[in-house]
């Protein structure tokens, strides 16, 4: 009986509000940038391998240019040389664009606490996920991208629509 009923098309009405489909859309078709610096990106290249599978949340590959990216994943120690290139990446990505820092180095500089390393990459760019971690497992990763996803779930439209964005600096 069910059957039949969705052959004739009255398998029923879906309602949602527009602002959940849209970040339902953006949080189940991400694609990051491929920014890695040091050890903490071979982490990140594994979590796209057959055993940890990124593709099933929507991230086939990682993209190496960033007017295709909406996800900046930096793995990894950010020098000073380096930082207004991150930057230049970063602002030509488009809207809206989120930031994660993988990795201990990446969050907070760790043990790289000198002149040349930047002390967190949150003072160069807008940071939404810190992962922890030297080198975080690719399931930290993961874990961090569903949290992200979380985050986008409970965003606003009037946050993009007002020009009121937390994510410029």
């Amino acid at each position: 009986m069910q059957q039949a009923l969705s052959k004739n098309g009255n398998s029923g009405i879906l309602m949602t509000t527009m602002e959940s489909a849209l970040n339902w859309a953006r949080s189940s078709s991400m694609w990051p940038l491929l920014f890695g610096l040091a050890c903490c990106a071979i982490e990140m290249m594994a979590t796209q391998a057959a055993t940890y599978d990124l593709s099933r949340f929507g991230m086939e590959l990682m993209r190496p240019s960033p007017r295709q990216s909406d996800l900046m994943i930096v793995a990894g120690r950010l020098t000073h040389k380096m930082a207004p290139v991150l930057r230049h990446l970063y602002d030509q990505m488009p809207e809206p664009k989120w930031v994660i820092a993988f990795g201990s180095c990446a969050a907070s500089g760790c043990l790289f606490n000198n002149y040349a390393v930047v002390q967190g990459v949150d003072q160069i760019v807008p940071v939404d996920i810190h992962i922890a971690g030297c080198p975080p497992r690719p399931e930290q990763l993961i874990h961090g991208i569903l949290s992200l996803h979380e985050k986008i779930h409970g965003e606003h439209l009037s946050t993009w629509y007002d020009g009121n964005s937390n994510q410029s600096a």
